[in-house]
């Protein structure tokens, strides 16, 4: 692996985003790079992100923690951008402290981070609920109260993180009148309450001025969450998440200036998945959508949804390198298409929606673990050189296989 050369092109401020609708293998990359950065830094979203490490054959999943909290030593930062559910985090943390890793010592809270309640989880569903009724579905919502939290948020009705440990019983028994009345929802004060005391103990000096932390630090590794597809603004909506997961969302919800930012990695797969409802152009079904599935492990680390599989969409990572002004690509699971004769690319669809494809052939060889891109087969090399003139982007990560050294650094 070529890491120094990466890194000198990566610059002090690196930010890794996701391109198409999420679950692209964020996590693999940040753990690769967390060691060489000062600080790991999430700036957005709740708990329906997640994120798998495998490091030594064992699996980490996070969902608020940075994947990069796994390196020791390093500064992890909780953006204000975020809604933070605090009984997972704590239970992120114990998981890690089970395993020897401390964080408590090193994380850092932006005091302007909003806090998600159990009861946001109630009005989620409420809400997906309705949607159901009214138009016959949902929009494939993980439940998990992102929404609501930033509903709150937006209203200017949410509870910060600078409150926690300060006395909010009488705000929530309002709160509990008002959702009541309004959605038939019982909020269970005293355990809200309790929520609340568990994380001040633990937390309650992790709170303090990110924003200076940031402007200090010699080095920033930023991970994004979900993907570009799934901003609020720019994604398919209203089939997205309820923050802006690209690149100026991550700035915004942490706090740093756009000239800050050195350099930005999107990552894609190499063919493409998407969870919930909404438009999926190149989705394919029947044999070939279950294959790619179970070859995948295309299981969402959060919900356990089985997602829905697809090809790459060229046009799609087109948009993203527009929006985002991706520097590098990270393409991952290459070796999920090692058994396909041949890959359909996507290139765009026309007014009424017809996909154009490309077929590229297939290398039928196991491309599992290779770090050389010399050693791809022809077929893999050329399918990867074809993502680069389309996007002229480079591709100077690529993944080939879950665990944390199979990764090719060209």
């Amino acid at each position: 692996m070529n890491v120094q050369k990466l890194l000198s092109s990566l610059g002090p401020c690196c930010a890794v985003i996701g391109a198409q609708w999420g679950d692209e293998g964020k996590g693999k990359v940040i753990d690769l790079l967390a060691e060489h950065f000062d600080v790991i830094a999430r700036a957005c979203g709740g708990a329906n992100a997640g994120h798998t490490i495998v490091v030594n054959g064992k699996k980490y999943v996070f969902h608020l923690l940075p994947s990069g909290a796994l390196h020791p030593g390093k500064t992890v930062v909780l953006g204000a951008g975020m809604v933070i559910h605090l009984p997972t985090l704590l239970e992120e943390i114990h998981t890690l402290e089970e395993n020897g890793i401390e964080v408590v010592s090193r994380l850092r809270i932006s005091p302007a981070a909003h806090i998600l309640f159990e009861f946001h989880k109630d009005i989620d569903t409420a809400l997906e609920e309705r949607r159901a009724k009214v138009k016959g579905k949902g929009i494939g919502t993980t439940r998990r109260g992102i929404g609501p939290a930033y509903m709150d948020k937006a209203a200017r009705a949410g509870i910060r993180m600078e409150r926690l440990g300060t006395d909010l019983r009488k705000e929530l028994e309002e709160r509990a009148k008002d959702l009541l009345a309004m959605y038939g929802i019982t909020v269970q004060i005293e355990s809200e309450l309790q929520h609340l005391e568990d994380a001040r103990k633990i937390l309650n000096g992790c709170v303090t001025d990110t924003i200076a932390l940031l402007r200090r630090s010699k080095s920033i590794l930023i991970e994004g969450a979900q993907a570009t597809l799934l901003d609020l603004d720019h994604g398919t909506y209203p089939y997205v998440t309820s923050s802006n997961t690209t690149v100026m969302g991550a700035l915004q919800g942490l706090g740093l200036p756009p000239s800050a930012l050195t350099s930005c990695i999107g990552v894609a797969k190499a063919y493409c998945t998407r969870v919930g409802e909404g438009d999926f152009l190149t989705e394919v079904e029947g044999e070939t959508g279950e294959r790619l599935r179970k070859r995948g492990g295309e299981y969402g680390s959060t919900t356990g949804r089985p997602r829905r599989c697809g090809w790459l969409n060229i046009a799609d990572l087109n948009r993203g390198a527009l929006i985002n002004g991706f520097t590098h690509w990270n393409i991952t699971k290459l070796d999920v298409l090692d058994e396909e004769p041949e890959v359909p690319v996507a290139l765009g669809a026309d007014a009424d929606g017809k996909v154009a494809y490309q077929t590229l052939p297939g290398w039928k060889t196991s491309t599992v673990g290779v770090t050389d891109f010399r050693k791809l087969p022809d077929a893999a090399q050329r399918f990867l050189r074809f993502i680069e003139e389309q996007t002229h982007v480079p591709t100077s990560l690529i993944g080939t296989g879950p665990g944390r050294e199979q990764m090719i650094i060209s």
